[in-house]
């Protein structure tokens, strides 16, 4: 996941540059769109879980998409957030952490084709932790993963099967995704170059 932007101060020392513009992040996420409809042939059973904070957008943006190309969808009904937070292994690290409410579509998650949604794939811990999750609140018929960027990085076996743009990164640079809405400014993708 990205870093919220919250708390932090304009430093003149951390070098950024944009990797993916608002149009480049709407192409990838129109991409994504129609890998999980001819992944899962249609709509049907087909239920978005967005790991807050930036994922949940990007599943709502999913749906939406996934409306435009087939418009018995409903983004709404098959839409979800999915609150990870009490499954996290670090929370002695992130104690003041917040959790985000869980909210799934009336249809639940039993026999469903659950996607889970993120921002920025990294160490693969807060997909475990969604995975986790999960496992409380039905049985899904299987479980995929989208995410806008894959940073490199796995700590664990872990590996999406959508993937807006893959980053290679080095551990000391942070990707940022900004998304209008939750963030100020457009939509944007952004590396920075810690000192």
């Amino acid at each position: 996941m990205s870093m919220p932007e919250s708390g932090r101060e304009a430093d003149s020392s951390i070098r950024s540059r944009v990797v993916l513009s608002t149009a480049d992040i709407d192409r990838a996420l129109t991409r994504i769109a129609h890998e999980l409809l001819e992944a899962n042939k249609g709509p049907e059973d087909l239920v978005l879980l967005g790991i807050p904070r930036r994922g949940y957008p990007l599943a709502q943006r999913l749906a939406r998409k996934i409306a435009t190309a087939d418009p018995s969808v409903d983004p709404a009904a098959i839409t979800g957030q999915l609150d990870v937070t009490m499954f996290r292994d670090d929370l002695q690290h992130h104690p003041t952490r917040s959790p985000m409410p869980t909210q799934l579509p009336a249809t639940g998650i039993d026999n469903k084709v659950v996607v889970l949604v993120d921002d920025v794939l990294y160490s693969g811990r807060t997909i475990r932790a969604a995975l986790d999750a999960i496992v409380d609140l039905g049985r899904p018929r299987s479980v995929r993963l989208a995410v806008l960027v894959d940073r490199g990085h796995r700590e664990l076996p872990i590996r999406a099967d959508h993937v807006g743009k893959n980053l290679p990164t080095s551990t000391q640079e942070k990707v940022r995704v900004r998304l209008g809405g939750i963030d100020s400014g457009e939509d944007q993708v952004v590396i920075e170059d810690l000192p």
